[in-house]
């Protein structure tokens, strides 16, 4: 009995302290959950904030963008505006250099160019008999025309790659194309109107070269094609090419130091083959160490050096140049390309100096000029900007008496 007792008292006992275990666990998992609560009542409400916080942000940022977008609109009208009074400025810029161009400057020795041949009979009647013949330094052109102006513009195509080359020959009416910097193929057109209606240059006659040309620096004269080729580690070579028999005539060697580039804005321009109404030339630089231009007359027929000048024009900033009358232009632009204009000019017969002959500027079309090709035919150049095939019409005049 007394057995009995104790273990019933034992086993409540045990009971009762597992009661007090237990009810401690739920009031603790109660504070546990209550303080949960708590703290996603916290969460919620900073949730809440920042919601609110980002709408207001988002709203914020919608009108500064819409203030952007206005800020943008307004901008962009006002450098259209500029752009249109940009551009009248200069199509008035063009008139008035058109019209006060000034005077080119012209030597004692040519007065013939004025006062025609039977003042010059005269004086040399003279000259017989007073007996004193002075003698006088042939003159490598006997041609008396000299730019005075662009007078128009015509933008025909676009195609082909930025930098390229076209050009017509003098004798016919059929145009060529070279387009790149680089390869054996020249496109050809029966016309300029043929070109212009076609969609693509791959719409004409192909002529596969037997050597590459290098550079946008070719010329096509009488019926021949005359190119630069030069390997990486040889001399350069002009190679006239039979456009009628499609064969090579003939391969000259021309020495030029290193990899010197005529052009410092179009350093793919090896060398300038030039053609005008008195022969071929070309146009180099010697060497990487020389500041100028140089010039060389060549005999079409053997491509024979006859004389060499230093045109004194720098090569720095330099695009392109070309030849009229034997009077090298070289048109000159900007690493950003802007206006190109022709700021300094040689004569070979040392009447036009660069300092007394007209300062032209190019109306601003696209870029900066790949090449230009001058046609003594039609008075023309044939212009590559940034992929555009461009005609520009010249205004010419006699050289007169300074």
């Amino acid at each position: 009995m007394k057995l009995l007792f104790v273990l019933f008292v034992s086993t409540s006992w045990t009971f009762t302290r597992a009661q007090h275990y237990y009810q401690g666990l739920m009031d603790y998992l109660e504070n546990r959950l209550l303080a949960i609560e708590d703290h996603m009542q916290l969460w919620h409400e900073q949730s809440h904030q920042y919601h609110r916080e980002m709408q207001d942000f988002k709203k914020l940022t919608a009108e500064a963008m819409n203030g952007v977008r206005n800020e943008h609109i307004m901008l962009f009208k006002d450098l259209e505006g500029a752009a249109v009074r940009t551009e009248r400025v200069e199509r008035e810029m063009d008139y008035v250099e058109t019209q006060t161009s000034p005077r080119a400057c012209a030597n004692r020795a040519d007065k013939v160019v004025e006062q025609e041949a039977w003042g010059l009979e005269v004086s040399r009647g003279e000259d017989e008999e007073e007996g004193e013949w002075e003698e006088l330094q042939p003159r490598v052109s006997d041609c008396v025309e000299i730019i005075s102006g662009i007078r128009s513009v015509k933008i025909l195509e676009r195609v082909g790659s930025p930098k390229g080359m076209w050009t017509r020959d003098p004798t016919s009416s059929q145009v060529y194309i070279f387009n790149g910097t680089s390869g054996d193929a020249v496109y050809q057109f029966n016309s300029v109107r043929d070109f212009s209606r076609s969609p693509q240059i791959t719409w004409s006659q192909i002529i596969k070269l037997p050597f590459e040309w290098s550079g946008p620096g070719s010329a096509v004269y009488n019926g021949y094609l005359y190119y630069i080729q030069r390997d990486a580690d040889a001399d350069m070579q002009v190679v006239k090419y039979d456009l009628l028999s499609g064969s090579v005539t003939d391969i000259a060697m021309f020495p030029v130091e290193g990899h010197a580039t005529v052009y410092s804005l179009n350093p793919e321009t090896v060398a300038d083959l030039v053609a005008d109404d008195e022969g071929l030339w070309l146009l180099y630089a010697s060497s990487d160490r020389e500041a100028s231009i140089s010039l060389a007359k060549m005999d079409p027929a053997t491509l024979d050096i006859e004389q060499i000048w230093d045109t004194q024009c720098p090569r720095e900033n330099a695009e392109a140049a070309f030849v009229v009358c034997g009077i090298v232009y070289v048109v000159y632009n900007t690493r950003l390309p802007s206006r190109s204009r022709i700021q300094c000019v040689f004569d070979v017969n040392n009447i036009v100096i660069s300092e007394e002959a007209p300062l032209l500027y190019f109306p601003r079309k696209y870029g900066a000029h790949a090449s230009l090709k001058y046609n003594p035919e039609e008075k023309q150049l044939y212009g590559w900007d940034d992929g555009y095939q461009i005609i520009y019409r010249l205004t010419m005049k006699r050289k007169l008496l300074a």
